[in-house]
């Protein structure tokens, strides 16, 4: 990046491999679901390689955070305080780790592969100037989120999106909607693997689910997208 530009770090939080997207257990195996997560968080990470200054990685996993450490990220160490422990104080965790060294923090998931579809560059960009960023993902969630560290309360969590607009205006920040297909879809069913399918050219993800004989037709009924296995 531009040394004159401000330093902007990512941070990603992650939970553990053997927890991974439950709700498609009835689709995928533990070992798959284990396999598509690490193909999402390469696919994410190498979108943001080339367009932030460094990429922390939270997690309380031993294997996940090795399993970073073994892509050249950085790792944070979630603390085990099971009174505390929640996405939001992971990520209180994080910033504070960081707030010291860099001016701005991308927050996303590590389940929007498709972030690598859109000009993630121009979007960065867009943001130096800018307090509050942030991506709704479906459903009312947040998929990014750009501030600088610890200016706002974390509410990661049901129906986020509106919880942080709230917090930039209690902030007193002027919220910028960032609306973006692409960094919008997050994979928790059956269906949004359809959608990488269909959208995914290029990524990591795709050629998994394509290796797992997945494929996908449009129907014009209740669902949208049908997802079937050979």
């Amino acid at each position: 990046m531009d040394e004159e530009m401000d330093k902007i770090y990512a941070i990603i939080p992650v939970s553990k491999f053997s927890n991974a997207k439950t709700r498609l257990s009835p689709f995928l195996t533990l070992e798959e679901r284990e396999n598509l997560l690490k193909a999402m968080l390469n696919d994410v990470t190498e979108a943001l390689r080339d367009n932030v200054d460094d990429i922390y990685i939270i997690s309380a996993d031993k294997e996940v955070l090795e399993y970073a450490h073994n892509m050249d990220l950085k790792t944070i160490v979630e603390e085990d305080n099971p009174k505390e422990k929640s996405l939001n104080n992971a990520l209180k965790q994080a910033m504070d780790e960081v707030k010291d060294k860099v001016q701005k923090v991308i927050i996303l998931p590590s389940d929007v592969p498709l972030i690598g579809k859109t000009n993630i560059g121009m979007f960065i960009e867009q943001t130096q100037l800018m307090h509050f960023v942030i991506v709704p993902s479906k459903g009312g969630g947040t998929n990014a989120l750009l501030i600088s560290p610890n200016s706002i309360e974390m509410k990661f969590g049901d129906f986020s999106f509106i919880k942080h607009i709230k917090q930039a205006d209690i902030n007193k920040f002027t919220p910028i909607v960032h609306d973006s297909f692409y960094m919008a879809m997050d994979v928790n069913t059956t269906e949004d693997l359809g959608e990488i399918i269909i959208h995914g050219d290029g990524t990591k993800t795709k050629e998994y689910l394509q290796s797992l004989n997945i494929h996908v037709r449009s129907v014009h009924g209740p669902e949208r997208l049908i997802v079937e296995r050979d």
